[in-house]
């Protein structure tokens, strides 16, 4: 029978792929791994075929409201699936959190900070689509000039789902839903009526909480989450209600939402076998040194309460701010869903490769209390195939922000005043209103006007003119990477999630002055160069070892903080790669096919400036193009004013290189993308 592969559940499909290859099972069940045979054999691209990623079933997405309909374009498809979209304003202390959903559909709208019934908001979300959703006129949803974030969860198999019901009165009402494994938490609101938003999580089992409320989790949930007279645990296939008006009284409507627990039985991923969400609980030890939580992954999203005192619910995400080191001035960006506060920052958690560590904060560092938590892999976990995708360049723009525009989220960029000399500045999402210095040795310092939250790009006003560029990137699987680090004193191996064995490393103390120590792959583990200096290639083995999840530490000083970017080879979109000179023109192929739109140069066996060339400023076929030196505060200039000939010429497969990079005999890295 033909099957397709649909995001963890094989389904009927009018045409069987082509193809030879056998299936696993006499009833036709395609495996993930003949999935991605027939995908790489280019026999089975039918939409909807591969197994689901984060970015397919969550959004974390901001905006600003215009006060007239406006169409949010995030790339989920609620209208075919089904789920929930969940919006607060920032900007506001008086507009509630609004919740909608598909099951109960468009106007009508539920919030976390108070009891209510169900609202009626016909101009508040009017649309469901394949792509998003749309908004209306209505102000806490789209007021003109506030600022917006909207979550939206996707009905998956494993992720998420939405159910309704009408109560009985009676206990032990059996809810059937379609979650596909055991919920991690559920939380049940009444829509006909007002109600307590009752909170059953995978960590308190006969206990439960109020979203609405910030007081503790009482134990003895019978009632609530059994037969009235039992606790009756949640199975994959449904959950039990009780005797409480909140969760079943007779005649009541009821909306429930599921959100899973991966526990190393994700069906995620490029090959469907990731963990992408995780409902766990850990014990606050009030520290400055705060708890560390292994997720097996970075978050993007995460949901706290303390269970065993009165406190908020506190949400973060890392499109609003979700910073390491943070303190006060550069801190995380929360909002708390019991709650109509606008948004405030404080000090929660530092996020890593593998998860988050927690800060002494009184929300979610409580000496001795039970904190829970919902967290959600940062994506994408898709590898990109168009470099427009992630990476881009762009000059200063007057507001309307951003200043610098991409069409990506994007998680580090590059700047400089190309007509002045001035220092480079290299920022990050992760770090968050801080920069570092390519070009020197100095320790990083704050930048309080730079703001990561917008959706295509990123802002800064330290340089206002027309002169000034940024080179934007987005991280994303086999192509770029951020980490950041502290140092044990000891040797250490640092997680990442590159996806792939890195190519080149740079690396970078924060907290103090430090040369930044590059790793590349031509030169080796054993040798090293220096991003803020013209010198050759070094002998040191700093980074001792590299592959696709870690790399060997080039810094670990006790106490200090670092930052690593990773860079990798990507058919068609980037290329990290050495040659030889011969002595004439030389093309060098990366393999792409429209040419190359930025390229780093760096000779290694002798000095030589780490020159930055793009199409944006110009990669021509005369000497005039214009170059940077990343070492340096040098203003541009042209080939012809520096070298007396031209250097750099464009090749639909890479570059052509010729003259200063093409002596005969001497090397030279090089790091291009598409």
């Amino acid at each position: 029978m033909p099957k397709r592969y649909l995001g963890n559940i094989i389904t009927d499909t009018p045409t069987a792929p082509a193809g030879s290859f056998a299936t696993s099972a006499a009833s036709g069940v395609w495996s993930v791994a003949e999935a991605n045979a027939y995908t790489k054999a280019g026999l089975w691209p039918i939409a909807g075929n591969f197994p689901l990623s984060p970015e397919d079933v969550f959004s974390t997405y901001l905006y600003e409201g215009t006060g007239a309909t406006q169409t949010i374009t995030n790339e989920i498809n609620l209208s075919g699936e089904g789920g929930l979209v969940w919006i607060k304003d920032r900007d506001s202390s008086s507009n509630s959190h609004f919740l909608y959903d598909t099951e109960r559909g468009v106007g009508t709208a539920i919030k976390t900070d108070g009891n209510n019934a169900a609202q009626i908001r016909s101009t508040g979300l009017t649309a469901f689509n394949s792509n998003g959703f749309t908004l209306g006129s209505l102000n806490a949803e789209n007021s003109s000039g506030n600022s917006k974030v909207s979550w939206t969860f996707r009905k998956a198999p494993k992720f998420f789902d939405v159910v309704t019901y009408t109560g009985t009165g009676s206990g032990g009402l059996v809810v059937n839903h379609n979650l596909g494994a055991t919920p991690g938490m559920i939380v049940v609101k009444k829509t006909s009526d007002t109600g307590f938003w009752r909170v059953w999580h995978t960590a308190k089992g006969n206990a439960y909480g109020n979203l609405d409320l910030t007081s503790s989790f009482f134990t003895g949930a019978q009632t609530i989450w059994g037969d009235g007279s039992s606790y009756v645990a949640p199975t994959d296939t449904s959950f039990t209600v009780g005797t409480d008006h909140n969760v079943n009284s007779s005649g009541q409507t009821y909306v429930a939402y599921l959100f899973a627990h991966n526990d190393g039985d994700g069906e995620f991923g490029p090959d469907g076998d990731a963990d992408i969400i995780k409902c766990g609980s850990y014990t606050g030890n009030g520290s400055t040194d705060g708890v560390t939580v292994d997720l097996g992954w970075e978050p993007q999203w995460l949901l706290f309460k303390d269970t065993t005192n009165s406190n908020d619910w506190i949400v973060i995400d890392n499109m609003r701010g979700m910073v390491v080191d943070n303190d006060l001035a550069n801190a995380d960006a929360y909002l708390r869903p019991n709650a109509i506060g606008q948004e405030g920052a404080s000090t929660f958690v530092e996020p890593t490769a593998t998860g988050f560590k927690v800060q002494n904060n009184g929300w979610t560092d409580v000496n001795g209390a039970t904190i829970i938590y919902i967290a959600i892999r940062r994506g994408p976990m898709k590898v990109p195939t168009v470099a427009t995708d992630v990476f881009a360049i762009d000059t200063y723009d007057a507001p309307p922000l951003p200043t610098f525009e991409s069409s990506f989220v994007t998680d580090m960029a590059l700047y400089k005043h190309s007509t002045l000399s001035q220092d480079w500045k290299a920022v990050n999402r992760l770090s968050g209103k801080t920069r570092l210095v390519p070009n020197a040795t100095t320790a990083e310092t704050g930048e309080g006007d730079v703001t990561w939250d917008f959706m295509d790009g990123w802002y800064s006003n330290s340089g206002t003119a027309s002169t000034v560029y940024s080179w934007m990137w987005k991280r994303a699987p086999n192509f770029c990477d951020v980490v950041a680090y502290t140092g044990t004193g000891s040797t250490m191996t640092i997680n990442h999630n590159l996806g792939v064995t890195p190519e080149m490393i740079w690396t970078k103390r924060r907290d103090s002055t430090g040369s930044w120590i590059v790793y590349h792959s031509a030169t080796g583990l054993n040798n090293y160069l220096f991003l803020n200096s013209t010198a050759a290639v070094g002998s040191a083995g700093n980074y001792y070892a590299v592959s696709d999840t870690t790399f060997g530490a080039p810094f670990v000083n006790s106490g200090g903080t670092f930052i690593s970017y990773l860079f990798a080879s990507l058919d068609g979109v980037s290329k990290v790669g050495s040659y030889t000179g011969n002595g004439s023109s030389q093309t060098i192929d990366c393999g792409f096919s429209a040419g190359a739109r930025f390229v780093l140069l760096k000779r290694t066996d002798s000095t030589g400036d780490w020159m930055i060339y793009d199409s944006t400023r110009g990669i021509t076929s005369t000497s005039n193009d214009p170059a940077l030196a990343l070492n340096n505060t040098d203003a541009q200039f042209t080939e012809n004013a520096y070298f007396g000939a031209d250097v750099i010429r464009p090749h639909s497969s890479g570059f052509i290189i010729d003259n200063y990079f093409a002596s005969n005999g001497h090397t030279y890295i090089f790091y291009a993308i598409a």
